[in-house]
């Protein structure tokens, strides 16, 4: 019941601020979740051997969304390059002094991929909703996400045979797999449908303007990014011995937990947007 509590509260909260809030609020809220996962990742670092310091890492995630608000386009990768080049001279110079040059690669790898694994596509939101229906491509993407894990959820429960990934995660299953492609397929279909009538009242609250075949494709490969997202997070925890990434959320575990699909689900809808425009297939 908790479960089902936190994810009808967190889905309300994240449909509200798409629909009534800004682009700077979402900022702050993405910002907010990225920190927090951080911290989370922080201690995944701790369980393990190597620890990226909280104290570099949280001030670096701010600093990224910020740049990113002021300069969108050109400011992420220098100054991405600048922190990772940061905390590469502070741990090199720290482990000098402490005689364990040995873990500098080790501690600076891990605190730069902590920003290009979960601050970096949580810095895309923002941008997504500021493209053409911006607000409607966020929700296509939050329900390819939300539907796909629910049907891998309870279709791999009720028929999965076949594991799917048995070392990072040992209860997804094949069959649980397919019916998350199917179902982030079918909500898609169902938001164009939606979106269709909408456009017959004139409303474009939300709005779609690709063909129905470039939609129902875009969810499958962002499906396919989640569930890939879903088990890196589970080799980050198998890795360290741990079970979840925290306990911030009843019934969901951490918010990496929470997030773990989305923080490859994000970028690579970003790449696909991408792709679109470069082959000459329009606008979302």
């Amino acid at each position: 019941m908790k479960r089902i509590l936190t994810a009808i509260v967190l889905i309300a909260f994240v449909f509200a601020l798409i629909f009534w809030g800004n682009q700077l609020a979402l900022i702050i809220v993405s910002a907010l979740a990225a920190m927090l996962a951080a911290y989370e990742y922080v201690a995944l670092t701790r369980a393990g051997d190597e620890v990226v310091p909280a104290w570099w890492l949280l001030p670096a995630v701010a600093l990224l969304f910020v740049v990113t608000y002021w300069r969108p386009l050109d400011s992420p990768l220098p100054v991405l390059s600048a922190l990772g080049l940061s905390l590469l001279t502070i741990i090199a110079f720290r482990e000098a002094k402490s005689g364990h040059l040995e873990r500098v690669l080790p501690i600076s790898a891990a605190g730069f991929f902590g920003l290009i694994y979960i601050a970096y596509p949580l810095t895309l939101l923002p941008q997504i909703i500021a493209l053409e229906n911006g607000a409607t491509l966020l929700i296509f993407l939050m329900l390819v996400v939300w539907t796909g894990d629910i049907a891998a959820l309870y279709i791999g429960k009720a028929f999965g045979r076949r594991k799917l990934a048995p070392a990072l995660s040992p209860n997804k299953t094949q069959e649980g797999a397919l019916a998350s492609i199917l179902g982030s397929v079918a909500i898609a279909g169902a938001l164009a449908g939606v979106c269709q009538l909408f456009a017959q009242r004139g409303s474009t609250v939300l709005h779609i303007t690709e063909p129905l075949w470039q939609t129902l494709l875009l969810a499958a490969l962002v499906n396919i990014a989640a569930q890939v997202g879903d088990l890196l997070e589970s080799a980050l925890k198998r890795g360290v011995g741990v079970k979840d990434s925290g306990a911030m959320l009843p019934g969901h575990g951490g918010i990496l937990d929470r997030i773990d699909a989305l923080l490859v689900a994000a970028p690579v809808l970003w790449y696909l947007l991408l792709l679109k425009e470069a082959a000459g297939l329009g606008a979302f």
